[in-house]
Order: C-alpha cells, then sequence, then structure tokens
C-alpha cells in the first residue's frame, strides 16, 4: 500500500543542500560515519540490491544524535549558557542530552510517564535532567512551558527546527557518497524530519532518484497527509513502533509535498518479522520504529525489481527484555 504526493502551493522555509552540507562540516568530528552493510540474502528476498545505512551504530543508537548535534552546536554562545530543553519520549531526548554534554551546557528534557524505561535510562545516563508529564500532548505543552519559564533554556523541537532537518540529512550525504548510483532512498517517517533531511539531500544531489518514506500501518498519518493534501491528525492505533507515533509539522509537510515520491505502509507483522530478518543476516539488533524502512521493502510494498536502494535504518535503542521476534516462528 502507498500514496503518491499531492502538489499544494505556499512552501514553508526549509534548509537547502548547502545548509545540510554546513550541517556536515560542523558535526563531523562529534558523530559516526555510520558503515553500510549488505546481503546477498536479502537482495534475493528483495529482487534489488540493498545498501543499508547502519543509523542504529550512530551515537546514542539513532540518527538523532545529527540533528540534536547540529542544533546545539549552532547555538550561539549567549544562547547556549541558557541550556537546551526538549519534549521527547526517546531517542532525541538521548541525543540532546549527549550534545548538551558535549558542548558542555545542561538539558531539561520532558518525557512521557509511559516512554520505554531503555530511553529514558539512556537520557539520564548522559545526564539530561528529566521531568515527567502526561501522555497527552496539552500535558507535554503544559509541562514544557512551565520548564522553559523557570530555566530560560532554548527549546530545541525534535523535529520542527531546520537545524534538526539539516542535521538529519547528513545521513543520506554520506550514503550517497558511498554508494552514488542509488535509484531509490527509503527512510521512515514520524514527524518528518529525517525523511525531510533526506529528501532535500537526495533530490539535489541525484534529481532522478525515488524518495520513499516508510510508516506503520498502525501510525499512517504522513500516507494520510500527503494522500489528502492538508496534515491529518495522528492514528488512534498502537504500534510497536513508539518512535514513528508523531505527526507532520507544517514545515516537514511542506518538504515532504515537494520532494517525497511515496509513503509505503506496513503491518506490526511485518515490521517484527523485518526486525528478525535484520538479525538473522546482518547481525544488527534494529527498534521497531528503524525497521520500517527495511520492511517496505523485504516486504515487497513498492516495486524494486533490479533497482539499487538505500535504506536508512533508523535506531537500534531496543529495550533487550522486550525483543519482539524473541519466540516468533519464522
Amino acid at each position: 500500500m502507498s500514496t503518491t504526493r499531492t502538489e499544494q502551493p505556499g512552501e514553508a522555509v526549509a534548509p537547502d543542500l548547502q545548509a545540510i552540507h554546513e550541517a556536515h562540516e560542523r558535526i563531523r568530528g562529534q558523530i559516526h560515519r555510520t558503515p553500510i552493510f549488505t546481503s546477498e540474502t536479502l537482495d534475493q528476498i528483495a529482487g534489488a540490491s540493498l545498501f543499508f545505512k547502519c543509523e542504529n551504530l550512530q551515537k546514542t543508537g539513532s540518527f538523532k544524535f545529527r540533528g540534536a548535534t547540529n542544533a546545539v552546536f549552532a547555538l550561539s554562545d549567549e544562547e547556549a549558557r541558557r541550556g537546551v530543553l526538549t519534549v521527547s519520549s526517546g531517542n532525541h531526548a538521548g541525543a540532546i542530552s549527549l550534545a548538551a554534554r558535549r558542548r558542555g551546557i545542561p538539558a531539561w528534557i520532558v518525557m512521557p510517564r509511559n516512554a520505554p524505561r531503555a530511553k529514558r535510562q539512556a537520557v539520564e545516563s548522559y545526564g539530561g535532567r528529566v521531568t515527567e508529564c502526561e501522555y497527552d500532548m496539552a500535558s507535554r505543552d503544559a509541562v514544557c512551558k512551565e520548564v522553559q519559564e523557570k530555566t530560560g533554556a532554548v527549546l530545541i523541537h525534535p523535529y520542527n527546527d531546520a537545524h534538526v532537518i539539516a542535521g538529519q540529512g547528513t545521513a543520506a550525504i554520506e550514503l550517497l557518497e558511498d554508494v552514488p548510483d542509488l535509484d531509490i532512498v527509503v527512510a521512515p517517517v514520524s514527524g518528518g524530519g529525517l525523511l525531510s533531511g533526506t529528501a532535500i539531500a537526495a533530490k539535489s544531489l541525484s534529481p532522478s532518484i525515488r524518495v520513499v518514506g516508510a510508516e506503520p500501518k498502525n501510525a499512517d498519518d504522513a500516507y494520510r497527509s500527503l494522500g489528502s493534501g492538508k496534515i491529518e491528525p495522528a492514528a488512534k492505533s498502537h504500534t510497536i513502533a513508539d518512535g514513528l507515533r508523531a505527526v507532520l509539522c507544517p514545515l516537514t509537510f511542506s518538504i515532504l509535498r515537494k520532494y517525497a515520491d511515496e509513503i509505503a505502509l506496513v503491518s506490526e507483522e511485518e515490521i517484527v518479522s523485518t526486525m528478525r530478518l535484520l538479525w538473522e543476516r546482518l547481525k544488527l539488533i534494529v527498534e521497531p520504529s528503524g525497521a520500517v524502512s527495511a520492511a517496505i521493502i523485504l516486504q515487497r510494498k513498492i516495486t524494486t525489481r533490479g533497482k539499487r536502494i538505500g535504506i536508512i535504518l533508523s535506531g537500534g535503542n531496543l529495550d533487550l527484555d522486550q525483543i519482539p521476534f524473541a519466540n516468533s516462528g519464522k
């Protein structure tokens, strides 16, 4: 299942390729240049040549460290002295915490009470100062406002931020430097920061490349949004891909309308099956949100025969006591 984008006028301001290159220079000494893995067996399953960009091996365990580091290190000294603040249930929270520690400034993190235990522990290990909120957006916003008023910290949004988007786009820069002749590039989509940065970088470097977003069927708001031409509300269903429950903002929506070609959907069972395949064939632990991009290819959700496909495995922060494929059949 997939949907193509709907063109609309009035694009929002977004980072360009130059901003992504500048981000790469700014963060180069702070991040890992993550490896690209391949597998003949997975190529046979997909009927294509697959190149996995392993952001699950990035510092803090996800691509989020790229955007967070760019945003934190782009602050002026005056701004940085105030510290930084974000609202996040997981990977962005950890990324901001470590980036702030590396710059020597405090980080205040507002996290829902039901955030994954492993991700909260990571935030605290990086020095982030956690304030709990309820899961709903009203509580997040209220607690965030309260913390900001008390601290004066600079708010760094997980995806509604040009510096964050530019930082996320550096993964695609590296991918296309290492494998320059790709036909398709695939990234998961939630709030849209990674897919936006990926799309800007990929289309700027290779206009003919096809940019595909990957999303769970149970969290299909980006799919519906690009199909309808307006930002749709979050789905009410539960998804194992807890990192893909955010909703597009006007900035990322405008970028994806312009640059993304398609959003494809996968089921919960297909996500788990793909996680198992990645473990068996690549020996990689990939969290459910990170496996969604591989799932749309390995589960044949789009036409891939004979194509060269870059797949961003966005994260690997999985609670090892909760591995969903541990007792599943093949």
